[in-house]
């Protein structure tokens, strides 16, 4: 053989080990070591707090995913004061029940939540480049209806309020929260002008709930005087790239913003008028058909809620 040939096989050979080897790690481990992650978010009343807030999201729970309701389970020992969820909670028909008993003690915490895309049709497979590619504005909308109704129900029963398209109030630890929230903006079932308006200026916080953070939600309730904005939807991007970051999100939020804790708009400081802070769950599951992640762990987020800081007199 010649040895230009033998040194473009065995390269070739390497290249091919080493994809299968990064496919192996991202679907054998890395889309099962399940993540919390902590951050602060300065939006209490000065001297208020700290108040905890388990945000998760995008679960995509199938009935044998044993590890993944187990470590679900397991979060009721965090003893949050609030629980948000940002949707995304089924991907099989018979995930209802499972995903009701994984969230176990969390029930008995107050929480919010939202309905995703995937609470509502049942997952199948594509094509996973098309998510690299422009969004053709394409939905999954043409598969089998998931029992989302039974979900709702189920959560409403233990005291969980739903947000789609609505405004609420709670009360947690003695503090006024008013919320507003939209049904899934990535299939448009987002109704805005429903929701509307100034947030209740006599609430103690202000949050704002939805499924994917599509730009045009987070300006209106950035815009309404919501002080923090939950979402999900992004899976963090899924697969990144090591030093570089998420190379789509699936939104048209920046890939920079893909997770983690912001503001919106980008840029904007706790002094800009009409400017929120923005935390974006990456999630604690993938597709079915795309059981994988790479340089972005599934997780769920403890934020804790703290006081604002307090304005000098002059």
């Amino acid at each position: 053989m010649h040895p230009l040939t033998r040194t473009t096989t065995r390269t070739l050979a390497l290249g091919a080990a080493a994809g299968l080897a990064g496919v192996a790690y991202a679907a054998g481990y890395e889309a099962r070591a399940y993540t919390l992650r902590r951050v602060e978010m300065p939006v209490l009343p000065p001297g208020a707090g700290p108040l905890k807030v388990l945000h998760l999201s995008d679960l995509h729970m199938t009935p044998t995913q044993h590890k993944k309701q187990r470590w679900l389970r397991d979060l009721a020992s965090l003893e949050p004061d609030l629980v948000v969820n940002t949707g995304d909670n089924l991907a099989h028909m018979r995930s209802v029940p499972v995903v009701l008993d994984a969230l176990g003690d969390l029930l008995d915490v107050p929480g919010v939540f939202v309905m995703g895309s995937n609470d509502y049709f049942a997952p199948s497979l594509r094509n996973p480049l098309r998510y690299l590619l422009p969004d053709d504005g394409q939905r999954n909308t043409h598969t089998a209806k998931l029992p989302w109704g039974d979900l709702v129900a189920g959560l409403e029963s233990r005291g969980w309020l739903d947000l789609s398209n609505r405004r609420d109030r709670l009360e947690v630890n003695g503090l006024r929260f008013a919320f507003a929230g939209v049904d899934d903006p990535h299939l448009e079932y987002d109704d805005l002008p429903a929701v509307s308006g100034p947030a209740d200026p006599e609430a103690d916080v202000r949050v704002a709930v939805a499924h994917a953070p599509y730009l045009r939600v987070l300006d209106a309730f950035a815009r309404d005087g919501y002080d923090a904005i939950f979402a999900g939807h992004t899976h963090g991007g899924q697969l990144a790239v090591p030093g570089w970051g998420a190379l789509v999100t699936n939104c048209d939020l920046e890939p920079e913003r893909v997770k983690g804790l912001h503001r919106h708009p980008k840029g904007s400081t706790p002094d800009t008028p009409h400017s929120s802070w923005l935390h974006v769950s990456a999630g604690l599951g993938t597709s079915p058909y795309a059981p994988v992640r790479f340089a972005c762990r599934p997780e769920a987020s403890l934020v804790t809620l703290t006081g604002r800081p307090t304005v000098p007199v002059s």
